[in-house]
């Protein structure tokens, strides 16, 4: 029985994983979870899934938490050191990072260097700190197997075949919620129409991430990292059926693909039982009934986020990061709507243009420019709200 921690245990990634679990329950057991503010929902898992820790974001909320679960034994802590205390302390064949933004960063790195395997769902880690991310990984003999549904595709796709003999890999996107919108149209957006993904189920944030194709950019630099392929050879199409998700070329020309029906539990499950294939009760994708796949270019007027990830990876160093964390700080703001849609890349980009990129030699150097990075967007979106 394979013992897992989730990080991020109320989200879409972890209760997808949750689900797995309850229907595999003689294959995993969850050991550990963590969570932020959703202690509703940490409580029933508690309740089900009896695991040794937990941890989430606040004292108070922890204290509130013993409270209602005072008849199981289970240790309750708080705050970023209890969050990373769970993620490495604690004995577990693999951890799933599915917390949300750069909150990640920390436990996902100290699970890496207890030891565990890592089954990557939130790719702001690897945005913010790629090369450390995977130095450390080399260092303690880890694995990190990713879950974006992008990247697991992209993973798969590369099985069996040699890393020397890529030429391309193929990234799609669904374009969003508002592909379809003009550039005239897509200055009265607002959070609820952003929000209306039409094929996945996501969070908040990562859904407006895909509205404006930052979601992209931000895929662009962990496909970088998490497959040591150059960014020159990493290229997205707007692919709106969410079938096809994401692509393989080898220098023979031939390409490699990994289809399917856009559900979290499939690439979850994939990194959760790797290199065996669980027999999940999904539907099968029939592409005789879906008769028609498109593709196009992405519009980078009307979707400038995304060569913003590009040219963050150019720069290299700090830069991704602290693309990141003001893409943060924007889409928070535009989600309180207390920015406008088009104004999130130009927050980015402003940030990014008073930034003094700096190598990444250590956790702190990357934590410090997203300190920085939050400090400078927030001043930039005070200023356009005003």
């Amino acid at each position: 029985m394979k013992s897992i921690i989730i990080l991020g245990s109320t989200g879409s990634i972890g209760t997808n994983t949750l689900d797995i679990v309850q229907r595999f329950p003689d294959e995993f057991r969850v050991v550990g979870l963590t969570a932020g503010s959703n202690i509703d929902k940490l409580e029933e898992q508690i309740h089900r899934f009896r695991p040794k820790a937990v941890a989430v974001s606040t004292e108070s909320s922890a204290a509130l938490l013993r409270s209602r679960c005072a008849d199981i034994r289970v240790d309750i802590m708080s705050g970023e050191e209890g969050i990373s205390h769970v993620a490495s302390f604690l004995d577990a064949d693999l951890v799933i990072s599915a917390i949300v933004g750069a909150a990640g960063l920390v436990p996902t790195l100290s699970a890496i260097r207890s030891g565990k395997h890592i089954a990557l769902a939130n790719k702001e880690p690897m945005v913010m700190a790629g090369k450390l991310m995977q130095d450390e990984a080399r260092k303690h003999g880890v694995r990190i197997f990713p879950v974006d549904s992008e990247h697991s595709a992209i993973f798969q796709s590369l099985e069996g075949h040699r890393v020397e003999d890529v030429r391309r890999l193929l990234l799609t996107a669904s374009g969003g919620a508002l592909w379809t919108l003009t550039h005239e149209q897509l200055q009265d957006v607002t959070p609820e129409r952003a929000l209306q993904h039409p094929n996945w189920k996501m969070g908040s944030k990562i859904t407006i991430d895909s509205a404006t194709l930052m979601n992209k950019g931000l895929e662009v630099v962990e496909a970088r990292w998490l497959f040591d392929i150059p960014e020159s050879n990493i290229e997205v199409m707007v692919h709106r059926e969410s079938i096809i998700h994401s692509l393989v070329e080898y220098k023979d020309r031939s390409i490699i693909a990994q289809l399917g029906l856009p559900d979290m539990r499939t690439p979850i499950s994939y990194a959760m039982r790797y290199p065996a294939r669980m027999a999940l009760d999904l539907p099968s994708l029939e592409l005789t009934e879906i008769g028609q796949l498109s593709f196009c270019k992405p519009d980078h007027d009307r979707f400038p986020c995304l060569n913003l990830g590009y040219e963050s990876l150019r720069l290299g160093g700090t830069m991704p990061a602290t693309m990141n964390a003001a893409n943060e700080i924007a889409v928070e703001a535009f989600l309180n709507h207390g920015l406008r849609f088009v104004e999130i890349a130009q927050v980015i980009r402003s940030t990014m243009d008073a930034h003094t990129q700096q190598d990444i030699t250590c956790l702190e150097d990357a934590l410090e420019a997203d300190r920085w990075a939050r400090e400078k967007a927030e001043s930039l979106v005070h200023a356009l709200s005003h």
